[in-house]
């Protein structure tokens, strides 16, 4: 037939007949199972892995719980190895470090070589050297019964509980190792110590927000510091040299000057920071408080704000002087509470404070005439009271004598003007007197010279009462007249006393 000669003849060879099929219930069959076991089909041999189970020739496999746990047992060992890996990669070379101890899944493990796998016990939660927590009573309050109860108040469980407590103390008061001394603290004690370190924590943070918001003696604080290099930076002074003098109100650096605006610099500066502190200005606030260029802004401003107006003030004043030919530092910037001005003096030598100058008789001389005229000017011309000149507040620079430190200076309309005048005469004639000056005119002489008012009366009590009775009457026209008995002029010069209403 066509079929036999087909498959006689098939070009690739005998076909391969399909077997016939079975029925599915002789593939279940029990005996088709049996006989493919018995055949012992071999199966494919598995590469070789780097998979290392924890099981070794003698160990019992033939359990599956047994395998199953051997499985997981290196399954964790391996999640382990890997969080150890991230927990080191985590904390890097930080001296704080942060454990995944919690997370691991052994705890911990003796039969590995591996040094990797090796557990530290200051990273486990079982610390052999770790100090026992001091025994507790229960919320009831006490334990035993009868003669044997110990209640919450008893010596040894109060002593064990407050050497406990004191892991609570700041980082910065060292406790020591009470609980592994078993060291027992009274009531008294510990509330004695807890005391003292929460005085301590306020002493110190008030000592660090006074080094922050304030200046110190020879030093600036970090907002000062910032305001000084930016002049640097702007190219207004070319570097600071360092201080050379402090005051009751202010830190004086010397600089060198750079250039302003197309203004010249001179070449020597100084930089007069006036100090944040307040307790410096409690009782300098009559010098501006009273004052009409600041009267209505000095009760607006807070404490420390009040501060810049005594640099302004300064500023003001010395440039009032310098206008009138008075010998004083020039005004350069004015920056906040920091004032930069020439500098009176020398390659970096301050010119000699009067006191401190070494003058024969004759430049003795001279320079009190020099005050004198300096004080009628400063009065006359420039409507001002110095309110603290004395020998201190005045330099002897080139043969000539230069006033500085002008910013509590007032003018005469100030309710306390003559007598600020007259506590200046007295110390000006007091020291040339004491120097030797024959022509230096005693303190009621020079008042009248300088103020140009007729006082008679040699006893300063009854010189000071008419005082005080002319500054009440300025007063009471003030007061009577309101802001318009001063008049602007138009000049520059500062404002007059306006007389045409009496």
């Amino acid at each position: 037939s066509l079929l036999g000669y087909v498959s006689t003849n098939f070009p690739w060879g005998a076909p391969v007949l399909a077997p016939a099929p079975c029925s599915l219930a002789d593939v279940m069959s029990e005996q088709l199972a049996r006989e493919l076991h018995e055949e012992g089909i071999p199966f494919p041999e598995i590469p070789d892995t780097d998979l290392d189970l924890t099981c070794t020739p003698e160990a019992d496999t033939s359990s599956d719980l047994m395998l199953a746990q051997m499985l997981q047992m290196e399954f964790d060992r391996e999640f382990d190895t890997q969080l150890r890996r991230e927990e080191r990669k985590f904390n890097g070379d930080s001296k704080v470090s942060i454990s995944f101890e919690n997370y691991r899944m052994v705890h911990p493990y003796e039969d590995s070589d591996s040094s990797e796998d090796e557990v530290d016990w200051q990273d486990t939660r079982h610390d052999p050297y770790r100090a026992d927590k001091p025994t507790t009573t229960p919320k009831k309050g006490f334990v035993g019964k009868g003669k044997n109860i110990t209640t919450k108040h008893d010596e040894e469980v109060c002593g064990r509980k407050n050497t406990a407590r004191m892991d609570n103390f700041a980082p910065e008061v060292q406790v020591g190792d009470g609980i592994g001394m078993d060291l027992k603290l009274s009531n008294h004690v510990y509330n004695a110590l807890k005391r003292h370190c929460y005085t301590e924590q306020r002493r110190s943070a008030r000592l660090h927000e006074k080094k922050e918001h304030s200046t110190a003696e020879h030093a600036v604080d970090p907002k000062t510091r910032l305001l000084m290099y930016k002049m640097v930076n702007a190219g207004i002074l070319e570097n600071i040299n360092g201080c050379f003098s402090t005051g009751k109100e202010s830190v004086v650096f010397h600089a060198n000057g750079g250039s302003f605006e197309e203004k010249i610099v001179p070449e020597e500066c100084v930089l007069k920071v006036f100090k944040t502190t307040l307790n410096e200005f409690k009782n300098r606030d009559k010098y501006i408080k009273d004052d009409y260029r600041f009267k209505d802004r000095f009760s607006k401003l807070n404490p420390r704000k009040i501060i810049r107006l005594w640099a302004e003030k300064e500023m003001h004043n010395l440039t009032r002087m310098k206008k009138a030919g008075i010998p004083c530092p020039e005004v350069v910037i004015l920056k906040k509470h920091i004032l930069v001005m020439s500098f009176i003096g020398k390659d970096h030598v301050p010119a000699p404070k009067l006191k401190d100058a070494t003058l024969s008789s004759e430049d003795m001389k001279k320079a009190y005439y020099q005050v004198l005229n300096m004080m009628q000017q400063l009065y006359q011309d420039c409507n001002l009271v110095h309110a603290d000149l004395s020998e201190y507040n005045m330099l002897w620079h080139d043969g000539q004598v230069w006033f500085i430190d002008v910013s509590q200076s007032i003018e005469p309309t100030h309710p306390h003007g003559l007598e600020f005048l007259f506590r200046d005469c007295r110390n000006v004639a007091t020291f040339f007197q004491k120097a030797g000056v024959a022509e230096a005119l005693n303190v009621f002489e020079l008042f009248n010279t300088v103020s140009g008012l007729q006082i008679n009366s040699d006893n300063e009590a009854d010189f000071l009462a008419q005082i005080e009775a002319l500054e009440k009457r300025n007063e009471d026209h003030v007061q009577k007249s309101g802001k318009k008995i001063f008049t602007d002029t138009n000049d520059g010069s500062p404002p007059r006393l306006n007389t045409d209403d009496d």
